[in-house]
């Protein structure tokens, strides 16, 4: 009998394989990074060929390392950063261009010019999304207008479409040999182009879009049997395995958060923040700046909703300090330099460095650091730095609790940056409400095992998963309220100054 379930954790800066077991305890992994491309100021790009190659090695490695086969693995969850955009020929298999990374903001104009026409309303209704550059259907639009053929090739069902789990989900099972094109819910409202009624590809968002509707891929549950396929045998599996869930990144946290009730919420700490809160059958429009999404679908159950409050830069801008300022060596360094002060110092950063995502939706902001003196020192930015996350969050937090009336009593997070126990403290001040983290802390890519194990009977009920979730550490507010007030009402005026940087229409 197959001991355990596979996940393939397809991030923004990385590609992970990890195993797990009946309990949700991490049996092997393996990760392997891939280069950032970055080929002008707003630009962010990947090679989506590296991507494919980078997964079939980590899953190979990994199964390599813990003596394992593809017999040893009942099912595989696929998770993936979302948003990113890739179109490739279906008979070469071939990108037609570097993908389009979710944080790229070339697309600015497209956005801001279906906002001037009108249209944000139709879809924020339809979508749940404002028009801003972070979602697909702009990036899609944009290679349909500047990348030679794409276009054409539409039109006559070869060129397709795909977030990165449709990409490698084609390779898995098949690629030019029949791989199939699909996706599921959580990563097709993240495109502005489905309905989240229906949830299926809307024809008068294509229409808004111009995007023809023959690239795009079916919408499937995100936890199903058989509707994914298997890995091929000659694949990096080396056998067949089921491919039986699907969950863009962050929704794939809620369920490895096991956040199965509404009003229960997780925080993902990774390149950016990802703030989702459930809200059951209910679709619960934003008034406050946050975007209404589909959190998960499981088989033929009714979808279920979440509010998200999505940030686009969190630990990104510690990577910033290490690669752009040189005054990190790595990402363990930022908690040690920064617990050299015992406060900012008057320092604020506001790292819009692709604008502002929620609650504020501006793609006009950049970053800014304000408050410096000569007192100011590296180790005032290093704390800045985390501040920054934490502030972000509060933005966030203070939406959703205008949106849906929860007040959090424990915020559960998860994602790499809750390594920084000093930024995980600093986040329970700034909220005044307990932080949680569960034992494993990569809960991205156990939500993907859970939605693949649920679909085969490897674990019989989400109630049985919520059993597996075990507390790790807890960190309880310590500043005082007039403190707490006093810091975030000079971190909202740093914020005013990152708007009206960029002119729309230059």
């Amino acid at each position: 009998m197959s001991q355990f379930v596979g996940a393939i954790d397809q991030g923004t800066t990385s590609t992970r394989f990890m195993v797990f077991d009946h309990g949700g305890n991490e049996i092997a992994r393996h990760q392997l990074e891939h280069e950032q491309i970055l080929p002008q100021a707003g630009w962010v790009e990947h090679n989506p060929t590296e991507i494919w190659e980078r997964t079939r090695a980590v899953i190979e490695t990994t199964l390599t390392k813990a003596n394992l086969t593809a017999a040893d693995l009942a099912a595989v969850g696929v998770t993936n950063q979302r948003e990113t955009t890739v179109v490739w020929n279906r008979r070469t298999g071939r990108p037609y261009c570097n993908a389009i990374v979710w944080q790229d903001t070339r697309t600015d104009k497209i956005a801001a010019d279906l906002e001037r026409a009108g249209h944000g309303d139709t879809i924020r209704r339809k979508a749940g999304l404002p028009p801003a550059t972070y979602f697909s259907g702009g990036k899609l639009r944009w290679i349909l207008d500047n990348v030679p053929g794409v276009a054409e090739d539409a039109e006559r069902g070869e060129a397709l479409f795909g977030t990165t789990d449709t990409w490698l989900i084609w390779h898995l099972t098949g690629g030019i040999d029949g791989g199939v094109h699909l996706t599921d819910p959580t990563n097709a409202s993240r495109t502005m182009l489905m309905d989240l009624e229906t949830l299926d590809w809307d024809p008068e968002l294509l229409s808004l879009f111009g995007v023809p509707r023959a690239m795009l891929p079916d919408i499937v549950p995100s936890s199903n049997p058989g509707l994914f396929g298997k890995t091929l045998a000659s694949g990096p599996f080396h056998g067949e395995v089921p491919l039986a869930g699907v969950l863009g990144d962050q929704q794939a946290a809620t369920v490895g958060q096991v956040c199965f009730r509404p009003g229960e919420a997780k925080n993902t700490y990774g390149t950016g923040n990802f703030l989702l809160l459930n809200t059951g059958e209910e679709l619960v429009r934003s008034k406050h700046g946050l975007l209404t999404t589909v959190a998960y679908q499981f088989g033929e159950q009714k979808p279920v909703y979440a509010l998200e409050g999505s940030i686009a830069v969190t630990g990104s801008a510690v990577q910033w300090l290490r690669d752009q300022l040189g005054i990190i060596s790595g990402a363990a360094q930022s908690e040690s330099l920064a617990a050299q002060v015992q406060d900012n110092g008057g320092v604020y950063f506001v790292p819009a460095f692709s604008g502002l995502f929620a609650p504020y939706w501006r793609s006009d902001a950049r970053g800014v650091i304000v408050g410096l003196s000569r007192y100011s020192t590296n180790a005032h930015l290093a704390r800045a730095t985390l501040e920054s996350i934490c502030y972000q969050t509060r933005d966030v937090v203070n939406a959703m609790q205008a949106d849906s009336g929860v007040e959090l009593d424990v915020l559960r997070v998860d994602g790499g940056v809750t390594a920084n126990e000093l930024c995980m403290q600093i986040q329970a001040d700034f909220l005044g409400v307990p932080v949680s983290r569960p034992v494993v802390a990569e809960t991205t890519a156990l939500g993907a095992a859970y939605a693949a194990g649920l679909a085969v009977g490897f674990w019989s009920s989400t109630d049985e998963l919520e059993q597996n979730w075990q507390q790790d550490k807890r960190w309880e507010p310590a500043l005082d309220e007039q403190q707490r007030e006093r810091g975030y009402a000079r971190w909202k005026k740093a914020v005013e100054r990152t708007l009206n940087w960029i002119d729309l229409d230059e």
